[in-house]
Formats: structure tokens, C-alpha cells, sequence
């Protein structure tokens, strides 16, 4: 891969699809927790969806951090780096998925136990998905979000 001044260069959709699943995956546990929580102890939908979002962040944050510390990265080098990596990929996530849930009808009134909830959560995430993939290609091509992460890898 030829190398550019201003990123890495050209840029396939497969890493950016990686790495937009990568931080799906902290926001999918984020969001099942918080909603979980928010359910049992009996918030209303604005506050476990702010938990849930809260939580989202913690998880990408964590599944990155987790990676770069076993490379041998110090905290606060590898606390940075998540950072870098996954803020705004978590953000577009976090507001797709939740406007989904939040303008879908009956959406933000499903139990957990209802398989509405979960379908909508499903399609939420899959909406945030293909809605981050392309954000996550833009910076990957100019040497942010994860491309941060992949000299880490190796």
C-alpha cells in the first residue's frame, strides 16, 4: 500500500468494515447493557438511553484498549490511542442507532421481552453500520480512527 502524506492511501471497504464491527461490537454490549439496567431498575427511556449510550462508549473504548495494551502500549499511550481510534466512529454509531430507536413507533416503549425491541435494536445497529462504514474508510484514508490502532497490530 503506497503511502501518502496526508494518510495511508487508498483504502479497502473490507478494513473499513472491520473496523466499523469492531466498534459495533462494544456499542451492541454498551447498548444491550444499559438497556438491560435502565429495565431493571426501573428508569425512564431517556435515562437508559443515556446509560446505554454512556456504556456503548466504555465498551468500544475498552475492546481497543484491551487490543493496544497487549501489544505492550502504557495506559495512558493506549488510553490515547482509543481514543483517537473510536471516538468519532462510536459517535456516528451512537446517533444512528439510537435515532432509529427513538423515531421507529413503539420502538423506545419495547421490554426486553418483547420481540420488537430486539428486532428494532437489530436493524438500528445494522443502520448505524452501513451508515459508520463509509466514515470509518474517510479516516482510515488519512491515517485516523483505526489506522491509529493498526500499528499496534503487528
Amino acid at each position: 500500500m503506497q503511502q501518502h502524506a496526508h494518510g495511508i492511501g487508498k483504502v479497502g471497504w473490507r478494513m473499513a468494515a472491520q473496523a466499523t464491527l469492531h466498534c459495533l461490537t462494544g456499542c451492541a454490549i454498551g447498548e444491550v447493557l444499559g438497556m438491560v439496567i435502565g429495565t431493571a431498575l426501573g428508569w425512564g427511556n431517556m435515562e437508559t438511553m443515556i446509560l446505554a449510550i454512556i456504556l456503548a462508549f466504555f465498551f468500544g473504548y475498552a475492546l481497543t484498549l484491551r487490543g493496544v495494551l497487549k501489544a505492550g502500549v502504557d495506559f495512558k499511550t493506549a488510553f490515547r490511542v482509543a481514543l483517537a481510534a473510536d471516538t468519532l466512529s462510536i459517535a456516528v454509531m451512537e446517533l444512528i442507532d439510537n435515532a432509529v430507536i427513538a423515531f421507529w413507533p413503539g420502538a423506545m416503549d419495547a421490554h426486553l421481552s418483547d420481540p420488537m425491541f430486539w428486532w428494532i435494536l437489530a436493524i438500528a445497529l445494522a443502520a448505524a453500520f452501513v451508515i459508520t462504514t463509509p466514515v470509518n474508510k474517510w479516516m482510515i484514508g488519512r491515517g485516523k480512527g483505526h489506522a491509529v490502532v493498526h500499528q499496534y497490530h503487528h
